[in-house]
């Protein structure tokens, strides 16, 4: 200000010879202090204030300049007001200050908060952001600013989640408040309308517990502060500055500052002291040094001198020139081209108030001027926060806005804007998003408009179109689609032959009346048998027959219902039932009438013999047949149309016709089933071989339990579902039947026969051994399950059970386990530093791999080895084992290990793996040499996440084995992203259909690799399965309990699997241990023998027919001797890759050094052992929680949970140039290192089909740029669509979540993955329509300048002299110009186009008519004066028809006149019309005009028209005003057609509707008036003639 000043009072030019002061004070930014200065002000220079009238004059203030805030400015107005002093602020914005009813007096040169809360409205909305939140000082600035800002954000549609207002002095808990509002709100944008020094306060609050991202949004009062920008989370911040500018010569005024000048200044010397942090006075703060004179302002950084970023200096700079223009203006004037200004007139307030009002002047190239508020014309640049390379944020004006342009036009943005977070994408900020098809928006209870849930249309409802508020119905035919958003025709639904379900049921009819046959085939071939004829094989095979028809009668219930298959269906159901009924019926009273029979002098079964029996089921039969006859004949079953059942389909199905027919049928089956199945259970506790009352009571049980769920099944079921129930109810009790009473016999005929004498039915038993055993002074224990399955037993409860005994082959890796137990063993008693004197035997079990023969050893072995369980205190202690080693299963271990822990005794398992034999509360003395699942689950997670697979199949063993590894497997693979399409579960011995249904699930599976956590057993089943129809490629990643077993690499199928597997390892001696074997030495043992017999395909005894396991019970031959078990080529001999074998190794060695601990003593460097001590098992299970030692170099420990240190080795299954698959160890995996490098893979991988290529498995491939992910219904998160983006938003990014839209002016591609600049359209020149309509206004202005040269040449001829040729002449000229204007309307629009188009085109137009007026009246007129007397044409000659047609002309100029002083027509940008391109049309400015000029020559035109209507029966020789009614009528015709016409035709086409009127208006006129005259010019002259006008001619 003192430079503005300073420099005034130095220029020639404003103010010559008259020297302004200035007082300046500091309000200390109080109101109160403001209050103060403004009284002391207002009353003079004098510190008191004078109340009376003796008021001084002394120093009166002209003009002032200030406050900076609003809130004291509004209090100074007040107060100076009614003294008429000017108040100038350069920087109070508060709208409220524009009032001039309060604040008379006040102006300012920063523009109104009032256009800038417009200006940031528009910006909000520019950007699609229609939920924000907004803050605000809570002062005037803050409050009105706000208020005007929430005014224009309602407007445009925008939704505020809140607004909080504080002040920098309110208490700190309110802060908190308010930031707390903004970390917890769901709004993106964040408008602050806040003053700088409560900006400051809210940012450091935020600060200390930085919130979520925000978009801020400034205002002038803080957004170019350099003193917010250390808050490095407002980067990204935009909002509306003032306009930076320049002030020559102010720079070096600041910096022109020396310590003396400082001094005089009290102000400037506090200003100079914290600067330098120095004193001028020695007196002064002894901390502080003394200012030497050497400080530098120039390399000072503060505000002060800062002067780049000129903003708020300028507008105090303005204020301070505008005050001096208005006294120049009211002292000065000009003489002879000088200024004189007379400095001894007393000036006034008033005057320089007057004068401030009117001042107009440009200061270094920028405006000042006040409109009647007061107020400048606004102008804000847009500012924005950016980071720059060295992380500092710079104020970058990247566009502006100017009120002073058209509406639409004001907000320009010319560069990038960095948003929040350095992003380059405008960041989505709205409550809701826009709802689709098939939805309708609801309102959030209590929440904005822009807050609403998009619910889904209710069932039979629709909407097509998006954010649709209500959804509509389908007629009663239709049904709306899944997406309900169309109507589609309702199926027709019945349970027909081409449906899965159809497909499968009567499959199973097939295959069950097939079995019922095949059963027949094989009772019939073994009529003779025992088993068959103890069963009364008569009835046997009349309940075949019966079956056969049951599952065949299935058949009438599938397909279009017709009368005769529903009158069929349900009877012969029934019939066949009841006769299937009466057979089992039969049987069971057989059952019982046969050991009646047996009791001394009973004849029972001479009342109930074969006659009586076929009576029977003839008799009950006949009963329901009857039923079924009453039924038809009364009311008989018919087919329907059921509209009701489904709203959304249409049902053809079955009526009952009588319910109660159809329930008698169901009640008789029902009635005999119950009655055969009390019987049945009477007859249960009968001896079983002979009785099978069992089977029925089973059977029977089925067949009720059924159909007891079919009545309400029945009932509920809907549509075609009841047919299916129905039919499942009929297949299902009729396998029942059949597989209960016929199975178990069949079995026993095909693959038991012995069991199919008398004599194995009349009974007996045998017991089994260990398999390998050694007596020793300690025993150790040991379970392998050496035989794939338990031979199957059918318990009946009536007989003493077989002992358990093995089927199947021999697992030769298993019985290498067993051996090499017993070689460990017998290395141990060989050793002399282990165990020294004392021998350690062995007893080895074969499991069968079955959980009952495990059990049954570990009993047995807590027991000692008798072979009976002793529940008394006598409990045997000969031969009682130390410890145990197995099992190979996880199930079976923790079977054995409940029944161990309690005795103490040692479990130590090579090959279970389970990781809940961790848990040492349930399995104390449990203990592996084999690492947990646990960390096997991890590393087969790792494996798949490393080779980016996230869509797998997992197969696991129904055990606890593969039970609880599959949980670990699946919670690691949650962990790491990775989604499971399908998890199975199945056991070896289950059922083949269920083996088949797993296969199938992975055949059909869309997941490529196949996670298998299996044991052997269960994968070679499941591989077996495969074989028989193979799936696609699979790649399979298997667990170590199959992936490194030999026996499965015949499987071609799994080439290329890979998997984890235990450390290959190397046992001295054990291959020369296990191959030396001899035929002599084999005899000693018979599962040895077994193994040698299935080996060499011979035996090595003569043996009983029936006794060894060979297929088909047929020799080979015998052992000769020969037999070479070195070229033998099995799991038992394949010694390369020993790994789990080493596990059993380590295990029998673990148990030696844990006896060792416990028995032995190191005394003079010699170890001694006292064997005779008694050894508890608590001495071994503690010494072996100690153990710690390497053998053969590899280490022995356990932790804590007994397991070992974990280490995998990466296992791939690669083929050989000969064509056999070979184990290949490619990495491994060490749970011991650290996090993330415990995976290591050094060698290549051959994948599935031997690629190279890593195989992929996902559930859905990436989404590209223009899409965006939706996550499918009911699926995983790896399962998604690929949706494109909706109109006018873009996604350019793979796998995108969301689009985002264009700004205004850009419009997506065809890809939707980028946004291009909208297509700007307008009626241009190269055009077809374009040329078309120019061709015909060059062709119309032709046409009538053709016209008037025919007129011109032929003037003096009747027919142009009779109908006024000067008005012709003159509407000839007015036509040229009507079809010539046209030509205005096509190009670009522009400022002068717009204009003239319009104005041009309504004055020739009233010209044209006024001349078309002029002609009508004279015909009027004319004919008028030739009464008698008349002397009309002395009113109406040529000087009259002049005159008219110029006054109205002038009219219509004068209309135009007005119209483009007032709201002329413009150029503007049209973005609504279009969403995909721009509109380049003329703005009418005022619409109120345009519709004036076009209703001005529509009166014209119907008063015409009504004069030429008035005229039209006048002689017509003399008479045009046919013509011209003709002409006005269809330009009256065009022009109302034209009405909604150009209101309702988009963009350019609104201006061809435009020429279009004009050329079809203009055409009529010259056509119907002009066209008849030159027809008789050119081609009747004849009729060109007086005399023939005159009609004077004779016939």
């Amino acid at each position: 200000m003192i430079f503005a000043i300073k420099e005034i009072n130095n220029s020639t030019e404003l103010l010559p010879d008259i020297k302004l002061g200035y007082q300046i004070y500091d309000t200390c930014a109080s109101g109160l202090l403001a209050a103060h200065v403004a009284f002391q002000l207002s009353n003079g220079q004098d510190p008191v204030f004078y109340k009376g009238s003796s008021c001084s004059h002394m120093g009166m203030v002209t003009a002032v300049v200030g406050d900076s805030g609003s809130t004291p400015s509004i209090s100074m107005a007040r107060i100076i007001g009614p003294f008429n002093i000017p108040q100038v602020s350069h920087f109070a914005t508060c709208a409220c200050l524009s009032d001039k009813q309060q604040y008379p007096t006040f102006f300012r040169t920063i523009p109104s908060d009032q256009f800038q809360a417009d200006a940031l409205a528009k910006l909000v909305k520019h950007y699609g952001w229609t939920w924000i939140g907004a803050v605000r000082s809570d002062s005037d600035y803050g409050n009105y600013g706000m208020a005007s800002f929430l005014d224009a954000v309602q407007k445009e549609g925008i939704c505020v989640e809140y607004s909080e207002s504080f002040f920098r002095t309110d208490p700190r808990s309110k802060i908190q408040k308010v930031a707390d509002v903004i970390r917890r709100s769901t709004a993106l944008v964040v408008v602050a309308f806040v003053a700088a020094g409560d900006m400051n306060v809210l940012l450091q609050e935020l600060a200390l517990e930085p919130t979520a991202p925000r978009q801020w949004i400034g205002t002038e009062g803080w957004i170019t502060d350099p003193l917010m920008m250390s808050f490095s989370f407002c980067a990204g911040a935009i909002g509306f500055g003032i306009q930076r500018s320049v002030i020559p010569g102010l720079k070096d005024f600041l910096l022109d500052l020396s310590p003396t000048e400082v001094a005089t200044s009290s102000v400037l010397t506090e200003f100079w002291e914290d600067a330098f942090n120095c004193s001028l006075t020695k007196n002064a703060d002894p901390e502080k040094k003394v200012c030497d004179g050497n400080e530098n302002l120039k390399s000072l950084k503060s505000p002060y001198t800062e002067t780049s970023q000129l903003r708020a200096s300028n507008m105090v700079y303005k204020a301070v020139y505008a005050i001096a223009h208005a006294i120049h203006n009211t002292l000065c004037h000009k003489r002879n081209h000088t200024t004189q200004c007379d400095r001894n007139i007393r000036l006034e307030s008033k005057q320089v108030f007057t004068a401030l009002q009117k001042v107009n002047f440009t200061r270094n190239g920028y405006p000042v001027s006040f409109d009647a508020n007061g107020d400048p014309v606004a102008f804000y640049e847009l500012i924005n926060w950016q980071m720059s390379e060295s992380g500092v944020i710079e104020l970058i004006t990247v566009g502006h806005y100017d009120a002073s342009l058209p509406k639409g036009q004001e907000f320009q943005i010319k560069r990038k804007i960095s948003w929040v977070e350095g992003r380059t994408q405008v960041p989505l900020s709205v409550c809701s998003k826009s709802c689709p098809q098939g939805t309708r928006k609801v309102l959030q209870k209590g929440k904005p408009k822009c807050c609403y849930d998009c619910i889904p249309c209710p069932e039979g409802e629709i909407s097509n179109t998006t954010d649709s508020p209500d959804c509509f119905p389908c007629t009663n035919e239709f049904w709306p689609n899944t997406e309900r958003n169309a109507c589609f025709p309702k199926p027709v639904q019945f349970l027909s032959f081409d449906e899965v379900l159809s497909i499968i049921l009567a499959a199973l009819s097939v295959v069950g009346a097939c079995l019922a046959i095949t059963t027949a085939v094989i009772f019939f071939h073994h009529r003779t048998t025992p088993i068959v004829k103890a069963n009364n094989s008569e009835l046997s095979f009349m309940l075949l027959f019966s079956l056969t028809l049951c599952f065949l009668c299935s058949f009438t219930f599938i397909g279009a219902p017709s009368e005769w298959s529903c009158m069929l269906r349900h009877t012969a159901f029934g019939i066949t039932f009841v006769l299937c009924i009466s057979c089992v019926l039969g049987k069971t009273v057989v059952v019982l009438i046969a050991f009646k029979a047996t009791l001394p002098g009973s004849n029972a079964m001479k009342w109930f013999g074969p006659p009586q029996q076929r009576l029977t089921v003839v008799f009950f039969t006949f009963i329901q047949v009857l039923i079924c006859t009453i039924w038809l004949v009364l009311s008989p079953p018919f087919p329907i149309q059921n509209l009701t059942t489904y709203k959304e389909k249409i049902i053809l199905e079955c009526a009952l016709g009588s319910a109660v027919g159809f329930w008698v049928v169901l009640g008789y089956i029902g009635l005999l089933a119950i009655f055969c199945f009390v019987l049945a259970v009477l007859a249960r506790k009968l001896p079983d071989n002979f009785n099978e009352a069992k089977m029925i009571t089973f059977s029977m049980l089925i067949f009720c339990a059924v159909w007891i769920t079919f009545i309400p099944a029945y009932v509920s079921s809907p549509g075609k579902f009841t047919v299916a129930v129905e039919i499942f109810a009929i297949l299902a009790s009729s396998f029942g039947l059949i597989l209960c009473i016929f199975a178990p016999k069949c079995f026993i005929i095909l693959f038991q026969p012995k069991k199919n004498t008398k004599k194995y039915l009349m009974n007996k038993s045998t017991r089994c051994l260990p398999a390998f055993s050694e007596n020793g002074d300690f025993v150790i224990g040991g379970i392998f399950s050496i035989h794939y399955k338990l031979h199957a037993v059918i318990y009946n409860y009536t007989t003493k059970p077989e002992p358990s005994s093995c089927s199947g082959s021999i697992d030769s890796r298993e019985l290498r386990f067993a051996r090499a137990m017993i070689f460990a063993i017998e290395e141990i008693n060989n050793s002399t530093k282990l165990l020294p004197g004392i021998k350690l035997g062995y007893q080895i079990y074969d499991s069968c791999a079955s959980v009952p023969v495990s059990v049954h050893v570990a009993f047995q072995l807590s027991n000692g080895q008798d072979p009976e369980f002793y529940k008394g205190s006598n409990c045997s202690q000969s031969g009682v084992v130390m410890a145990v080693v197995g099992e190979s299963g996880s199930t079976p271990s923790i079977s054995m290990s409940h029944i161990f822990g309690p005795f103490s005794i040692p479990l130590v398992s090579h090959f279970a793996t389970c990781a809940c034999l961790s848990d040492k509360q349930q399995y104390p003395t449990f203990f592996r040499t084999i690492p947990s699942d646990h960390f096997q689950a991890d590393a087969l997670a790792k494996l798949v996440k490393h080779f980016g697979w996230t869509w797998i199949g997992a197969v696991r063993s129904d055990s606890d084995y593969g039970n609880n590894g599959m949980a670990s497997f699946l919670d690691a693979a949650q962990r790491e992203g990775i989604c499971v399409e399908y998890s199975e579960s199945f056991y070896r011995t289950d059922p083949s259909s269920k083996i088949k249904r797993v296969a199938d699930v992975i055949r059909r599976s869309t997941a490529v690799v196949v996670v298998a956590f299996l044991s052997y057993g269960e994968m070679r089943v499941l591989l077996e399965e495969l074989a028989r129809a193979p799936s696609p490629p699979r790649q399979w990643i298997g667990s170590e309990s199959w992936v490194t077993d030999p026996n499965l690499m015949s499987f071609s199928l799994c080439a290329g699997a890979i998997g984890v597997g235990i450390q290959q390892s190397v046992i001295p001696g054990l291959k020369d241990f296990l191959l030396d074997l001899s035929p002599t030495q084999v005899v000693a043992s018979s599962l040895l023998t077994e193994f040698w017999e299935n080996s060499f395909n011979c035996s090595l005894k003569k043996c009983e027919q029936g006794f060894t396991i060979f297929k088909n019970n047929v020799h080979e031959g015998m052992c000769d001797g020969t037999e070479d078990i070195m070229l033998l080529k099995n799991p038992y001999t394949e010694l390369s890759p020993l790994r789990v074998t080493n596990m059993v190794y380590k295990a029998v060695y673990a148990i030696a050094h844990a006896i060792h601990n416990a028995m032995c003593q190191e005394t003079n460097l010699t170890t001694q052992c006292y064997k005779y001590i008694k050894l508890l098992h608590k001495q071994v299970f503690t010494e072996l929680k100690k153990v710690n030692f390497s053998q053969n170099g590899y280490p022995v420990s356990f932790d804590a949970d007994g397991n070992p240190a974990a280490f995998y080795e990466l296992i791939n299954w690669q083929k050989s140039e000969s064509g056999g698959i070979k184990l290949v160890t490619v990495g491994y995996y060490d749970a011991s290192l650290p996090k993330r490098q415990e995976f290591q893979i050094n060698r290549n991988i051959t994948w599935v089909d031997g690629e190279t290529e890593v195989p992929l498995s996902v559930c859905s491939g990436s989404c590209s740029p223009g899409t965006r992910k939706v996550l499918q219904k009911g699926k995983p998160i790896c399962c998604y669509d690929c949706i494109p983006c909706p109109e006018g938003e873009i996604s350019n990014t793979t796998d995108s979540h969301d689009c985002f839209p264009c700004r205004r002016e850009f419009w997506p591609n065809a890809r939707r993955d980028a946004c291009l600049s909208k297509p700007l359209e307008f009626l241009s020149f190269n055009e077809v329509l374009s040329i078309i309509l120019s061709a015909f206004s060059v062709l119309g202005a032709c046409l009538a300048i053709m016209t008037a040269v025919m007129f011109f040449r032929h003037r003096t001829t009747p027919i142009v002299r009779a109908n006024n040729s000067e008005l012709s002449f003159l509407l000839l000229f007015s036509l040229t110009l009507c079809f010539l204007c046209s030509l205005t309307f096509i190009g670009v629009p522009s400022e002068w186009s717009c204009m003239l188009r319009h104005t041009a085109f309504g004055i020739i137009f009233v010209l044209c008519i006024s001349c078309v007026l002029g002609k009508t009246v004279v015909v009027l007129m004319a004919f008028k004066a030739t009464l008698p007397g008349s002397n009309v044409m002395k009113w109406f000659g040529s000087p009259q028809q002049r005159l008219t047609v110029l006054s109205l002309t002038l009219i219509q100029i004068l209309i135009c006149a007005i119209w483009l002083i007032l709201s002329p027509p413009f150029p503007m940008k049209n973005l609504t019309t279009y969403k995909e391109k721009i509109i380049l049309e003329c703005a009418l400015g005022s619409a109120v005009g345009f519709w004036a000029v076009l209703g001005y020559i529509g009166l014209l035109a119907v008063f015409c028209f009504a004069l030429a209507v008035l005229a039209r029966k006048l002689p017509d020789n003399f008479n045009e005003a046919k013509l011209i009614t003709f002409s006005m009528l269809i330009f009256c015709a065009v022009w109302i057609t034209f009405i909604p016409a150009y209101v309702s035709s988009p963009g350019k086409f609104t201006v061809a509707v435009e020429i279009f009127a004009i050329l079809a208006s203009s055409f009529g006129l010259i056509l119907c008036i002009f066209a008849p005259k030159c027809f008789i010019i050119i081609f009747q002259p004849d009729k060109n003639s007086k005399k023939y006008l005159m009609n004077k001619n004779q016939m």
